[in-house]
């Protein structure tokens, strides 16, 4: 039996590709601060999918999916199928985490310290200050 393929489907290479070429300025500014391993030496990908959903950051050695909202994640359609969309990504063996927008622009150290804090191998600290 083989095993489905969950991690960039073809069929949604295109929207990926559109995603990646036009971030939010939030998503920008972060992948800005974790691209080329400047995390802890972790790499991320930006605008991954995993099953049917398009993440917006993934490390796949840490089995973690970054996510950022904006305003249109305060409705309540939207923050139901943001839980769904958790609930099966940590079905999985996935983490998600979540940060708004803003704490990304206003509360950037603290972003990555979280984002650190959920790497399994325990390189908490590490001469990786962000240039902010």
């Amino acid at each position: 039996m083989s095993k489905q393929k969950i991690h960039t489907k073809k069929e949604l290479q295109a929207y990926r590709k559109k995603l990646r070429k036009t971030l939010t300025p939030a998503e920008a500014y972060l992948w800005k601060h974790i691209k080329s391993r400047q995390l802890n030496n972790k790499r991320f990908t930006k605008q991954h999918s995993i099953g049917h959903y398009i993440v917006d950051f993934y490390c796949a050695s840490e089995k973690l999916v970054i996510e950022l909202d904006g305003e249109v994640h305060f409705n309540p359609m939207t923050q139901e199928y943001d839980k769904k969309r958790t609930v099966y990504l940590e079905s999985l063996g996935y983490k998600v985490i979540r940060f708004e927008n803003k704490m990304v622009f206003d509360h950037l150290p603290s972003v990555l310290q979280e984002i650190k804090e959920c790497f399994n191998s325990g390189e908490e600290e590490e001469e990786d200050k962000p240039s902010v």
